[in-house]
């Protein structure tokens, strides 16, 4: 098989299955369709359908048949889409992928219905598990799924505080984001028979990955170049967003860059471009992009120690897995 050509097959076959097989004509339900229609506008939106991805390749890893698998894995990405719809609520999020979110487009009452039909869709997904392998993996599903609730609290939590530390930030986004990616290299290995020390270290490295990630998402949210980044660059400074970037130089920063750095923190009414140009400004002065990247690729470098030490069957799919993941982390968007 060429590079990727596993993945292209099989992100065809995921998509088909989800616009096909799982929509509301197909068994979700039709009525009332204030209920049901935002589930499939959700699922129609530009997603890359990454982690579902991840769970059919680290099954091909170990057996040549992940199609097999697709309820599964389609399970991960509507509870991945379940948790955006609340998000995006609970955000005040108007956009969703370019588009508008489910609560702007209908309202909030519908949208946290919707979301909650879409999780108990997420167990049905996964229903056709082998009875011997179910018990584990709706265990490991709900400890996933707590650990991303607690993961956004935490992060509701940061706004109304002074000051983060370094660690609760990471913890942060490890529960919010990386352990949904452990959790689908998992599930992919256990459905297949993996030995239970090698799924393991499949969610290790994508936890690993999943907080090297976020914190990539930081570094370009501040420095990426506008024409590539497809939004706008400053975000997290105009919304004075506690990052990784803003923990590390509030940390570091004395005397006048202390004093500059407070001062748009603290402001209401400002030009957003002369915000973030300053702000930006100040974390160039005290390395912060350089302290970011150290941190980012510390993580990546732990994640990929794991993948390299895990067993498997299938070369093709294990390289193929590998190489995915190296372009996601060399992304400039």
């Amino acid at each position: 098989m060429t590079e990727k050509s596993h993945a292209h097959a099989l992100l065809g076959k995921l998509e088909h299955y989800i616009q096909n097989e799982f929509p509301i004509d197909a068994g979700i339900g039709k009525s009332p369709r204030e209920l049901y229609e935002p589930i499939t506008y959700i699922l129609s939106l530009d997603g890359k359908r990454i982690r579902p991805l991840l769970s059919l390749l680290a099954y091909g890893i170990y057996k040549t048949d992940p199609e097999t698998i697709l309820s599964q894995a389609a399970a991960v990405e509507v509870f991945h889409n379940f948790t955006l719809m609340h998000d995006d609520i609970m955000d005040d999020a108007p956009l969703r992928r370019g588009k508008e979110a489910v609560h702007m487009k209908w309202n909030n009452n519908v949208a946290i219905l919707s979301g909650d039909v879409m999780l108990v869709k997420a167990y049905d997904l996964l229903l056709p598990t082998q009875a011997e392998k179910l018990g584990e993996v709706i265990r490991l599903f709900n400890k996933t799924a707590s650990e991303v609730c607690e993961g956004q609290q935490f992060d509701m939590n940061f706004e109304a505080l002074e000051s983060v530390h370094e660690d609760e930030y990471i913890n942060m986004i490890r529960l919010k984001t990386a352990v949904l990616l452990g959790f689908a290299l998992q599930l992919g290995a256990l459905l297949a028979g993996a030995e239970k020390d090698d799924a393991q270290k499949l969610y290790e490295f994508g936890m690993n990955i999943g907080v090297g990630f976020q914190l990539k998402d930081d570094l370009l949210d501040v420095f990426a170049d506008q024409a590539k980044f497809g939004k706008q660059v400053g975000g997290d400074i105009i919304s004075n967003k506690k990052t990784f970037l803003l923990i590390k130089a509030l940390e570091l920063a004395e005397g006048k860059d202390a004093e500059a750095l407070n001062y748009w923190l603290s402001q209401s009414d400002f030009d957003k471009e002369e915000k973030v140009q300053a702000v930006r400004g100040i974390y160039e002065k005290l390395g912060i992009k350089a302290i970011t990247e150290a941190k980012m690729n510390s993580y990546f470098e732990a994640g990929f120690a794991q993948y390299d030490a895990i067993h498997f069957k299938n070369e093709d799919y294990f390289l193929e897995l590998k190489k995915i993941t190296q372009d996601l982390i060399h992304r400039e968007k």
